[in-house]
């Protein structure tokens, strides 16, 4: 799909630029310098022109982002008047004759239905309107016709009708891109779901189960461990934002950790090392804690003796490197490659395919879980993340600092 994307795009820019914006009436004045020959100017212009009008389409179309776009759209045509429509109605219409809109839905009814385009002659009883002619170009999306661009102008042109499909279809790939951004959003929603629904309903119970034995004993202590049981459930049942900083994630590991050694005492230890430089890096949201409730289980697990988990985090340059390590039972290779390939699924697994396939979806396949493991030999994870991805922001800034204490370890 992006070779055909980024082939579509090559082809017709260049078509843009070439054939119709040299020839547009009213000329800017050239403040950019020399660029090279009129064609190498004519070149750089429309791809300044149509990369400024991509950013609002890549969200879909609407009246709202028909009313960024439609300026720079117009411009790439040089016509006296340029609307935008869904199925329905005219989203915006950007220039003279404003008065057509009726008369442009009219004619559109044919196209939405065929998903071709066609020029008219417009009827038009006001002496001074500068517009006589039409050129409608559907939007098509996966073969469904999403709305149309309308190109007015004073008379025809075999140039401005090849313009208009070109711009057309060069719009339509934004709106491609659109609807593939709102699906990778609903995946994402999706896996995070799961995993709210994977946190183990017997962790819950025991939580409250500790708390609650702690409160004729130990009342102080009970508090305590009721707030770090709030904090955790408030952070992994929050309703806004697909990623989060590794600070964050570390704090909601903190509070998990502490209701765990509340039940199991000095059988599970925790060391954590984690370069300052790191904390600010942005993550998936839910994506180390799966990694640590996953540690915590196969380090306790059939082991009568003590666990340990050291959970690490270094700056690597362009990267962080976070490393979950365990002492606990292991897990046959063999299994491990079944359950990141989906073909099974049993208890704990879940969350490693499910951290593994959204690291992937977000930073590109280099990424995603590093497992070292064998039966008896304990796990160890390890997770590559860029300091900077583009698109990748936190819901919200850093409430407060980490400060890795883990006491009792």
């Amino acid at each position: 799909m992006s070779g055909f994307l980024a082939g579509l795009c090559v082809a017709v820019l260049p078509l843009l630029a070439a054939g119709f914006w040299i020839g547009r009436r009213t000329a800017r004045p050239d403040s950019l310098g020399d660029l090279g020959t009129p064609v190498e100017h004519a070149t750089f212009q429309t791809l300044h022109t149509a990369s400024l009008a991509a950013p609002p389409l890549r969200a879909g179309l609407t009246e709202e982002t028909a009313r960024k776009s439609a300026r720079r759209l117009r411009t790439l045509l040089g016509t006296d008047a340029l609307c935008l429509t869904d199925r329905e109605r005219v989203l915006v219409w950007d220039g003279v004759g404003a008065h057509h809109r009726g008369e442009i839905m009219e004619r559109l009814s044919g196209v939405l239905e065929t998903g071709r385009g066609e020029a008219f002659r417009l009827r038009c009883e006001t002496p001074d309107c500068p517009v006589r002619w039409a050129v409608v170009a559907p939007f098509t999306v996966d073969d469904r016709v999403h709305g149309a661009l309308v190109a007015c102008a004073p008379r025809e042109s075999a140039v401005l009708v090849r313009a208009a499909g070109e711009v057309a279809r060069w719009v339509s790939v934004q709106l491609e891109l659109a609807d593939l951004d709102q699906s990778r959003t609903r995946l994402i929603e999706a896996e995070i779901k799961a995993l709210r629904a994977q946190i183990s309903p017997h962790f819950i119970f025991n939580s409250l189960a500790v708390i609650a034995s702690f409160v004729r004993t130990d009342p102080e202590r009970a508090r305590e461990l009721l707030l770090e049981f709030a904090d955790f459930t408030r952070y992994s049942f929050r309703r806004h934002g697909d990623f989060t900083t590794l600070a964050d994630e570390l704090h909601a590991i903190d509070h998990y950790l502490a209701l765990v050694r509340a039940r199991f005492g000095d059988r599970l230890s925790v060391t954590l090392q984690i370069a300052p430089e790191v904390l600010p890096v942005t993550l998936p949201f839910l994506c180390l804690q799966p990694l640590v409730e996953n540690a915590v289980k196969h380090g306790l697990e059939g082991k009568a003796d003590k666990s340990h988990i050291s959970i690490t985090a270094q700056d690597a340059g362009a990267e962080a490197l976070v490393v979950i390590e365990d002492d606990g039972v292991g897990m046959d290779p063999d299994l491990l490659r079944r359950i990141l390939a989906g073909e099974v699924s049993p208890s704990g697994g879940i969350g490693l395919s499910n951290v593994d396939d959204r690291l992937r979806q977000v930073y590109g396949d280099d990424y995603g879980l590093v497992i070292e493991t064998a039966v008896g030999a304990g796990m160890k994870v390890t997770a590559r993340l860029p300091k900077y991805q583009p698109g990748v922001h936190p819901a919200g800034r850093i409430t407060q600092e980490f400060s890795g204490d883990f006491s009792g370890d």
